[in-house]
């Protein structure tokens, strides 16, 4: 890779470890496609290593709000959308099931910029997660289900809640990674290389959640959450990928 682009590289994953640190999610989203242009071996490790970095680091942060018994169902969702989401692959084709994710994502923020109201109940959670883990296992972005059922949530709540469910869920993800022979020392040194970008982002990323606890939380989900929805059925839809 050369200078220009790793460079670039080192720039999306501080912007992107800015959003999570920001929102409690959005690296993966923001990241993958670039650093997967750019050089393949970026993901899925690296940047998982990177998601697990920020989600440890702005988890300790905001420890104050944070409640396990708020993600519990939601971890018990993950489990079962990632089994379920494995066993749908033997008979529905990626296309489809992300398509189908995608609208219903899409949906979801509508209704929800239409005034609906969904409360982060146990079968709502579940339900999240579940998604949540399918999105993940295909695409290595799981934000968008979980911050939306947690929209209302103060940004503090928010964050906490969010890095706590991704904390265990990329610990999992490295973990099957590395069982199934796909995390190497390669992949190590490259999160490694990664880890600075990750942290300038990180620190910056408490001036920005400042200034979205302002008012602006909700609304940037709804953004964030809409438009990666929108990408990703154009991508599945006219793009055929």
């Amino acid at each position: 890779m050369s200078i220009a682009a790793w460079c670039l590289a080192l720039g999306a994953v501080a912007v992107g470890a800015a959003v999570q640190g920001a929102l409690g999610f959005g690296l993966g989203m923001l990241c993958a496609p670039l650093l997967a242009l750019l050089d393949p071996d970026l993901v899925p490790g690296p940047l998982l290593m990177m998601g697990l970095l920020a989600s440890i680091w702005v988890g300790w942060r905001e420890r104050a709000g944070f409640e396990f018994s708020r993600i519990a169902w939601a971890l018990v969702g993950r489990v079962l959308g990632t089994a379920v989401g494995i066993a749908t692959l033997v008979v529905v084709s990626e296309r489809a099931v992300l398509g189908g994710l995608a609208v219903a994502t899409l949906a979801g923020v509508v209704l929800s910029v239409g005034g609906w109201r969904v409360r982060p109940t146990p079968p709502t959670m579940v339900a999240a997660g579940a998604a949540s883990g399918i999105m993940g296992l295909l695409t290595s972005i799981g934000g968008p289900p979980m911050a939306l059922v947690l929209q209302h949530e103060s940004g503090a709540r928010l964050r906490s809640t969010l890095s706590g469910f991704f904390v265990i869920g990329a610990s999992m993800a490295l973990a099957s990674l590395a069982v199934s022979g796909g995390l190497g020392a390669g992949d190590l040194r490259l999160g490694a290389a990664l880890a600075p970008a990750a942290l300038v982002g990180l620190v910056a990323s408490r001036l920005l959640a400042s200034v979205l606890d302002g008012g602006w939380v909700r609304p940037t989900v709804l953004a964030i959450s809409g438009g990666t929805a929108a990408l990703l059925l154009i991508e599945v839809t006219v793009l055929g990928h």
